[in-house]
């Protein structure tokens, strides 16, 4: 199995304790997390030898991001060093009726002001087999944009596979309007051999909507077979994807999910089961460990999208149970989900 590289950027999240409001909070529990990085410590747990490549500020707080990598097993030897400041994000967690909250600071920090040729991408590209950027990274400034682009197109000419979660976050993307935002989006998609996305994130960013459906109004009870078109759409639009890819969340509440998927290749569109998550302990990151259950089903299984696609659901319920932004359940665990046992009884 081949190297992974992930790019993007990693900040420090500060959440009052339990399910308390900010405006209730005394202190905060600190993690260190974001899109790529969470992506780089699941694939790291599941014995992926992988890199994750961001630039950090030379500071206390920028070692102690960079050090929370190398703890979960990720390579951090291609991190560039730069900048004054690591974003931060303040996260409210919600329960039963009230939604979580996020606030963002992360104005002028060390990534949003990389610029171009700042990373040395043939060097970082070396043995590498797979290449994953999510949309939050370009959305952060039109440096990390252009710095993104570079990074595809240097994966593209090498062969590589690259792979995308489209992540639209209506908080961001503040330095251009809608039209640049689609271009840009545009323009990197179309590098991209696998491509996960919501229908949010595929109407938002090009316009493509699931027809004969509205998911907001339809709640916990989302078809999977209601995304076909939208997959169709997408591969209309991006021709070089050969795999296009969505959850699938029913929010019943903020402590009770359903969680299912839909892969299609095409000519088949590939279904898991729905699983009722209840009690849920963090959901941030969701989506993240979906990704990379499922970069590590596509490289460890093939020639067996179904199997990438049950391995990357049942993943991503599991980290729903684990607090902070990173998947940390084993291929152990997975697997013993996938078969069916959800007990939860005590391993002795």
């Amino acid at each position: 199995m081949g190297k992974v590289v992930t790019f993007g950027e990693i900040m420090l999240r500060l959440a009052p304790q339990g399910f308390l409001r900010f405006s209730q909070a005394n202190n905060f529990d600190v993690v260190y997390g974001g899109g790529e990085s969470n992506v780089a410590v699941s694939l790291a747990n599941y014995g992926v030898d992988v890199d994750f490549v961001t630039r950090l500020p030379k500071n206390d707080i920028g070692e102690c991001a960079m050090m929370e990598m190398r703890k979960r097993g990720v390579n951090t030897n291609k991190i560039v060093w730069g900048g004054d400041r690591l974003g931060i994000y303040f996260l409210e967690t919600g329960a039963v009726s009230r939604g979580s909250k996020v606030v963002y600071d992360r104005a002028h920090s060390a990534i949003a002001e990389i610029e171009s040729g700042m990373i040395d991408w043939d060097a970082v590209f070396e043995g590498c087999e797979f290449f994953h950027w999510t949309g939050i990274t370009p959305a952060i400034s039109q440096g990390a944009a252009d710095v993104c682009l570079e990074a595809v197109k240097a994966a593209s000419a090498k062969g590589i596979t690259i792979s995308t979660d489209l992540n639209y976050r209506a908080k961001l993307w503040q330095f251009c309007d809608a039209a640049h935002r689609e271009k840009i989006m545009t323009e990197l998609t179309s590098y991209c051999d696998i491509v996960l996305g919501n229908e949010e994130d595929a109407e938002m960013h090009f316009g493509i909507k699931p027809e004969g459906i509205s998911v907001q109004t339809e709640g916990h009870n989302v078809k999977a077979e209601a995304f076909l078109s939208v997959c169709e759409q997408m591969m209309e639009k991006f021709p070089r994807a050969k795999k296009v890819i969505t959850t699938l969340r029913g929010s019943i509440s903020a402590s009770h999910n359903t969680w299912a998927g839909v892969l299609y290749d095409g000519k088949t569109l590939f279904q898991t089961r729905q699983y009722q998550i209840t009690d849920i302990v963090d959901r941030v990151g969701g989506g993240d460990s979906f990704m990379g259950g499922l970069i590590y089903g596509l490289l460890q299984f093939p020639e067996d999208d179904q199997h990438a696609l049950d391995f990357a659901v049942a993943a991503s319920c599991l980290k729903h149970t684990i607090k902070g932004d990173a998947n940390l359940a084993t291929v152990a665990e997975v697997e013993k989900l996938m078969g069916g046992d959800a007990s939860g009884r005590v391993a002795r």
